[in-house]
């Protein structure tokens, strides 16, 4: 099986943000949850701790993003 991008939670203070998401997108974080639980070996109790470590992990990966993140410091800076 490939690796999961996503690895163990770890706990942090939570800021609660309401979001909504297509039943479709709810059905796959519950199945996601599934896998990882079965991959880590660690409980997922709540699916729904998955998604700010998925934006995270989405964040940190996006190119594009880190580009425009960097430009708009260094512009800062000046």
């Amino acid at each position: 099986m490939a690796k999961l991008k996503l690895g163990a939670i770890t706990d942090d203070k939570p800021v609660k943000l309401t979001v909504e998401c297509p039943a479709t997108v709810h059905r796959d974080l519950l199945a996601y949850a599934e896998v990882l639980a079965r991959e880590t070996g660690q409980p997922i109790p709540d699916p729904l701790k998955l998604v700010a470590p998925m934006l995270a992990r989405f964040m940190a990966t996006d190119r594009a993003f880190a580009r425009a993140r960097r430009r708009n410091q260094t512009a800062g800076e000046g």
